[in-house]
């Protein structure tokens, strides 16, 4: 009989888990492709963009109709709670206190690169599909965020390697081989869901969220 410090419990269904490294090759792809510039590379640097707006929106949506840890309900930021797991860490089912302050500040300023993305001009021969629906004033003003929201979120992207590293380093609670394999060990927890169901309704989701990012580009 298992006991709960060698259980092994699925915490991350394969939704979940797609979302997240498939979201970090896109935006590692997208930032490359902006800091080239040019031609090939801004054709696919609004690619690249387009694919991240369908994944956050599907996320959005996957926080809410998704299973019990990847609903926004189960990780709520608490400064309180997230004090309290400074002070005495636990393991935790799905993303720890600081994790969740984490996840919504990505989530948030991905977003708002992507969208300012679809307004933006280069002054030249780029634009966003957005851009003809919006005054000049406007498009300089919201160019001028892309530019510098991009390092925000650079930034933020290193903080989150750094806590990884630093949790790896002090705690060995295997959160990246739980992020690839779904489980997590020591906890005595109820499992997430990750049947066929699930999946077919996260594909479902996806595939409503790629048509609605490929229908507002192309009005």
């Amino acid at each position: 009989m298992s006991t709960p410090a060698s259980r092994r419990v699925r915490v991350w269904d394969l939704p979940t888990r797609l979302f997240h490294w498939v979201l970090a090759g896109l935006v590692t792809a997208s930032w490359l492709s902006g800091q080239f510039g040019g031609q090939p590379w801004l054709p696919w640097h609004f690619r690249f963009g387009y694919a991240i707006l369908a994944l956050l929106l599907f996320r959005l949506l996957w926080g809410f109709a998704g299973d019990r840890y990847a609903r926004f309900s189960s990780f709520v930021p608490s400064w309180r709670a997230a004090l309290a797991h400074v002070r005495s860490p636990r393991p935790t089912a799905g993303h720890n206190p600081l994790g969740s302050f984490s996840v919504f500040a990505l989530l948030l300023v991905a977003g708002v690169q992507v969208m300012t993305g679809l307004l933006t001009s280069d002054g030249d021969f780029t634009e966003g599909p957005w851009a003809i629906f919006a005054s000049d004033a406007t498009v300089r003003l919201v160019s001028s965020i892309h530019r510098i929201n991009r390092w925000v979120l650079l930034a933020l992207v290193a903080v989150h390697l750094g806590a990884i590293v630093w949790n790896a380093a002090t705690r060995h609670d295997g959160l990246v081989r739980g992020m690839i394999s779904g489980d997590k060990e020591g906890l005595d927890v109820e499992p997430a869901v990750d049947n066929r169901t699930i999946r077919l309704r996260a594909l479902v989701l996806l595939a409503l969220s790629a048509a609605l990012v490929a229908y507002s580009v192309n009005l």
